[in-house]
């Protein structure tokens, strides 16, 4: 099974590709979409929507689990641009017909840590400790994505 988790943003939009074999996750592949915010907010989807494309095209995964917006009421602009770039990675999972699971970010960090208000430091910690890495995954928006796909193989193996 082949899970690609995504941590939506317009600037940075963090993947990892985890790949399940005889009950052991590997990382296959993992990094940042970034785009520029001197460029328009339609050229800054494309970006996302074409290397999105790219990385279903070449992997195919089963699946792909998303973490849910979360933005404070106080920044209510964040959560409509963060809404775009959500979008088009939606539209672009369905295009591709890859079945999209959505988790709450407190979720995430109960399925990696047992605490839903675990810190980004012990996120990343629990994914370093759970696909055997070397280092800490990073940047954090890896780290993020990388514990959506976990999330999701953990939450259907289950």
């Amino acid at each position: 099974m082949r899970v690609l988790g995504v941590d939506p943003g317009l600037v940075a939009t963090g993947y990892g590709l985890i790949e399940w074999a005889d009950g052991t996750a590997k990382v296959t592949e993992a990094g940042v979409i970034s785009t520029s915010q001197e460029q328009s907010l339609a050229l800054r989807i494309r970006k996302i929507h074409q290397e999105l494309a790219e990385l279903l095209d070449e992997f195919q995964p089963d699946a792909m689990a998303v973490e849910d917006l979360y933005t404070h009421y106080d920044h209510p602009r964040t959560a409509v641009l963060m809404g775009h770039a959500r979008g088009v990675m939606l539209l672009t999972a369905a295009q591709h017909n890859v079945e999209v699971f959505t988790y709450p970010p407190k979720r995430i960090k109960k399925a990696l840590t047992g605490n839903g208000s675990a810190s980004k430091r012990q996120v990343q910690r629990m994914v370093q400790t759970r696909l055997g890495l070397a280092e800490l995954p990073a940047p954090d928006h890896v780290s993020d994505a990388l514990a959506a796909a976990i999330c999701h193989g953990t939450a259907i193996r289950a």
